[in-house]
């Protein structure tokens, strides 16, 4: 293990010694937008580094207690290294991302030859014809909005409970992107999606079948600039009203995680347990002058939830099914300071889980010193558990990109 992160760090000190060495050969480019550009000489590709982390400070209070029992923390949320640009033609992107910190490389486990998981991204993206762009590696599914919009991007300091509940995050396969007009206006873009069903950076055998996820985008008022539909806050105070609407449908064929392709592993006598899991994403963004609002649907549902032993007694695990809502409005007071709103419902199946619903109201404020590259961000949420549990969280987070 200790070898292991002494490579990882040697590896990242030798990329920055080049940069070092290189940069004088190269031009530096805007805050923001990379920490090296590297241009081949027969411009046959080119390669941008970038860093970024976000400093994070928490506190809890169970109100049942009297705001007695606290509990604070301070951590790097996120440390990200990342590698893009194209290969031999621009037609042939990449994108390399690593994670560094703690929280990045959690989940350890025999899935993952039991070690860290460095890797983010690492995906290819071949236009090879038209609008038609093919992507082969490790990324993002195509689910709900919140998550894939950037980590570096949001409106509040992280994401809501619904995308921690059911989130289709990272896995490793193919996706299929395109878009086309309707007419002038309207545009329509659509992705389709077959991988692994099981995570990111799974080494072992697959378990079960395949995963297959299917996403329609509608934009009746055309695109946003600068990809605005997947950036919190209207930062670029979009002069027309811009709309996009997401509809989401992800299966999962004898999926064998409580959550999908996330979650814990439903291990049973002769293995693992599977069942068949579909997820449904309903969502849309809209921004005006400053103004932006951002609504998001999930079920998820599976064939059977229980998890069962050969001779058909239960094993205690279950598969997380059920809904959620999220609401989430913020409004930019000047260019740099932003007030933002959020409320979030889960409710899942309590015949299946024995859970209650929880509900959590969020209020927030930005101050962005330039843009989402450097920020500082601060929210309080508050949340009740099955009208039983009852918590106050304050967080506190500073955000910068290289």
């Amino acid at each position: 293990m200790i070898f292991k992160l002494l490579r990882m760090l040697v590896i990242i000190v030798c990329a920055f010694n080049f940069i070092a060495i290189n940069a004088q050969k190269t031009n530096a480019p805007k805050f923001g937008k990379g920490v090296f550009n590297l241009v081949g000489k027969d411009s046959s590709f080119t390669m941008k580094i970038g860093l970024r982390f976000q400093t994070l400070a928490t506190s809890q209070w169970a109100i049942n207690s009297g705001l007695t029992n606290s509990e604070t923390a301070m951590s790097i949320r996120r440390s990200r290294l990342k590698f893009n640009g194209f290969a031999f033609s621009p037609k042939l992107k990449y994108k390399i991302e690593l994670g560094l910190s703690n929280r990045d490389q959690s989940g350890i486990s025999q899935f993952t030859s039991n070690a860290p998981r460095y890797i983010m991204d690492a995906i290819l993206k071949w236009n090879f014809a038209g609008n038609f762009v093919l992507w082969l590696g490790q990324a993002k599914l195509p689910g709900n909005r919140e998550r894939v919009i950037s980590s570096g991007n949001l409106q509040q300091v992280d994401r809501s409970l619904l995308n921690s509940r059911f989130n289709i995050d990272r896995d490793i396969g193919i996706q299929l992107r395109h878009k086309f007009n309707l007419t002038n206006t309207f545009l329509v873009k659509e992705i389709f999606s077959i991988a692994q069903g099981e995570g990111r950076n799974v080494t072992t055998e697959n378990i079960g079948g395949y995963q297959y996820t299917t996403r329609v985008e509608l934009f009746p008022f055309g695109d946003f600039k600068n990809r605005g539909d997947y950036k919190g806050s209207d930062l670029m105070f979009e002069k027309k009203p811009k709309l996009s609407i997401g509809f989401t449908y992800d299966f999962n064929n004898n999926a064998s995680k409580t959550r999908s392709n996330q979650g814990f592993y439903m291990v049973n006598d002769t293995g693992f347990y599977s069942t068949n899991i579909s997820t449904i994403f309903i969502d849309a963004m809209y921004k005006h002058k400053g103004f932006s609002f951002m609504a998001e649907y999930a079920n998820r549902n599976a064939d059977d939830a229980f998890a069962k032993n050969s001779d058909g007694t239960l094993t205690g695990d279950i598969v997380q099914v059920g809904n959620g809502l999220n609401l989430q409005t913020g409004y930019l007071l000047s260019k740099t300071l932003e007030i933002s709103g959020r409320y979030t419902n889960i409710s899942l199946d309590r015949n299946i889980t024995g859970e209650g619903a929880e509900n959590q109201y969020t209020l927030g404020a930005s101050k962005y010193i330039a843009g989402h590259k450097l920020k500082i961000q601060t929210d309080v949420s508050y949340t009740d558990i099955g009208f039983q549990k009852n918590q106050l969280m304050c967080r506190l987070q500073v955000d910068i990109h290289f």
